[in-house]
């Protein structure tokens, strides 16, 4: 990745503006939430942003203590500009309808909408969000374009202009964490796991292995409840470590109506069988050689659920996001005990029957900021932005809620003291960039994202077999692909 002509470090800082000098900022320091939009007797410099809590709690602080705003201010924000975040939901699916009925009305506030980046793409498509490759100053959209991690980048893009219309404020990527030093206590050498994980055969003997030895309740903790981060996420990246792909391989993930639909194939089907034998043992529709490691409530599990037994020293493994290596990782966690890689994997690239799938992967997740097209302060929103866009920033974001930076040199560069214990896995982190499996972020996600992870949960509890639930898939996906096809 390369960095633009001054380098992460010597990027000038934001020019001051001054033509808000007049306005004065009454909100109290240290809000760190809007609960519904802030109307008219909002102060003119006050910038409304959406985020759930996780960010709304590092917006503001009290006293001298750290805070974006602050970080925003030393980047050389206008310090006549607050940012007040309307707090959100974190329900995925849920913020994106409210930012749909937001957008689709015209009304602002917010002034800035923080989207997932799997459904940015379909709001640039409708002309909902402000170009900044066109507002943008030259300097800040060098740096962005050549600092921050492509992959990211991409879901922030007009597909068919590749113009910038939203800034990523941190990409997210999935992580298999696990406890080494139990792993190690059953027999397993886990040295080579970060930069080489093992094949999953492997992974679960040894999930099972230190489960028993250690007397635990669980083996892998992972997410597998019917929503957004089953299909985007955790079986997207089974599904890419067996070699399978919902679209054909990663060449297809972005263009809908003209692709093929390979959820069917074994390589797919095979993926879900060997989840059944994790969750179910030696049932039906399960794979041979694969262990019983998780438990059944999984189907139910989103992110937290599946994180606390882990965290509470009741698992082997847990499969989760970079801030549940900063909250496990420490002194009082589980320190240098905690083992952090990418996804093991069946089959690999070269066995693959698609391009850029097989081997391990990691999913790219993630949150935009796009600003909104129907704000009277477009300007401030979209100096705020251009300030987020700083070294200093993204490292305070990291340092403050575990996030990592778009720009994933400065994991590398940070010492683990300052940002904490996600910056000891900087070659973990680098390598699931290398390895990060996108979700198919086009206008159609929506809907057939939904598909998706109501077949794969059905399949995980048994209410299908495998091959029927991929069967019934891909029909469903075709029929989707085909109305854009044909125009509909």
């Amino acid at each position: 990745m390369g960095r633009d002509t001054a380098g992460p470090r010597d990027r000038p800082r934001l020019e001051r503006r001054s033509f808000l000098k007049a306005a004065s900022v009454s909100t109290a320091a240290g809000a760190v939430g809007v609960t519904g939009c802030l109307g008219r007797g909002r102060s003119p410099g006050t910038v409304v942003m959406t985020a759930a809590s996780d960010v709304a709690g590092i917006m503001h602080s009290d006293g001298d203590e750290p805070s974006i705003q602050q970080a925003l201010w030393d980047a050389g924000l206008d310090e006549d500009i607050r940012v007040e975040v309307q707090t959100v939901v974190s329900s995925s699916a849920q913020r994106m309808q409210t930012t749909q009925s937001a957008l689709e009305a015209g009304r602002a506030p917010p002034d800035i909408h923080m989207m997932d980046s799997g459904w940015t793409v379909p709001f640039i498509l409708r002309k909902q969000t402000v170009n900044l490759t066109e507002r943008f100053p030259d300097d800040t959209l060098q740096y962005v374009n050549d600092n921050y991690l492509e992959a990211i980048l991409e879901t922030a893009r007009h597909p068919q202009t590749g113009d910038l219309h939203a800034l990523p404020l941190f990409p997210d990527l999935g992580f298999t964490l696990y406890r080494r030093d139990l792993i190690e206590d059953a027999g397993y050498d886990t040295s080579g796991w970060g930069s080489n994980p093992p094949r999953w055969e492997q992974f679960a003997n040894a999930v099972r292995d230190a489960r028993e030895q250690a007397g635990l309740d669980y083996g892998l903790t992972t997410q597998a409840a019917a929503y957004e981060g089953l299909s985007c996420c955790t079986f997207n990246e089974v599904m890419t470590t067996w070699g399978g792909a919902y679209y054909g391989g990663v060449d297809n993930l972005f263009t809908a109506g003209d692709r093929p639909i390979t959820v069917d194939s074994d390589r797919v089907v095979n993926a879900i069988r060997m989840m059944r034998a994790f969750i179910e043992g030696e049932e039906e529709n399960t794979l041979d050689g694969y262990p019983q490691i998780c438990p059944s409530a999984i189907v139910q599990w989103t992110e937290q659920q599946s994180l606390a037994p882990f965290a509470d020293g009741e698992a082997v493994s847990n499969r989760n996001w970079s801030y549940a290596i900063a909250e496990t990782g420490t002194e009082e966690g589980f320190g240098e005990d905690l083992g952090v890689m990418t996804r093991p994997y069946a089959v690999s690239q070269q066995e693959a029957q698609y391009q850029d799938v097989g081997g391990t992967a990691a999913a790219l997740g993630g949150w935009n900021l796009a600003v909104s097209p129907f704000s009277n302060r477009e300007e401030e929103a979209l100096q705020v932005l251009e300030a987020f866009a700083n070294r200093e920033v993204m490292l305070t974001v990291f340092r403050l809620g575990g996030f990592l930076p778009p720009n994933l040199d400065l994991v590398a560069e940070a010492d683990p003291g300052d940002v904490g214990p996600v910056a000891r896995y900087a070659g973990v982190v680098q390598s699931a960039s290398e390895n990060a499996i996108p979700r198919p972020a086009t206008d159609l996600w929506p809907e057939q994202s939904a598909l998706i992870y109501q077949a794969v949960n059905g399949a995980y509890r048994g209410v299908q077999t495998p091959e029927a639930a991929m069967n019934d898939l891909e029909n469903e996906l075709e029929q989707s692909e085909a109305e854009v096809r044909n125009g509909n």
